[in-house]
């Protein structure tokens, strides 16, 4: 089964995620299917904070892929900045 996850980079306090389609057996920053997005929550532009490939997510979700709460709320929120 495919999750679409959040998966941490950065450094200590610092903070910085790729929003990503990978196998929910994979670990949690280890081996993904695809990169779909960024989020860096310590942005204070609103417009680079969160950046999403909507499109490949939403191929991810026809397939089947289900967002974790966080990445669900996070492309909710992408998709009413957009409109």
């Amino acid at each position: 089964m495919v999750k679409i996850r959040l998966a941490r980079h950065g450094r200590k306090r610092r903070p910085f995620y790729r929003v990503v389609a990978a196998d929910i057996r994979a670990p949690r920053d280890g081996k993904f299917l695809e990169i779909l997005g960024t989020y860096n929550p310590i942005e204070k532009d609103e417009s680079k904070e969160l950046t999403l490939k909507i499109d490949r997510v939403d191929h991810w979700l026809s397939l089947g892929a289900q967002p974790t709460d966080t990445a669900a709320a996070l492309i909710k929120k992408f998709k009413a900045q957009v409109q």
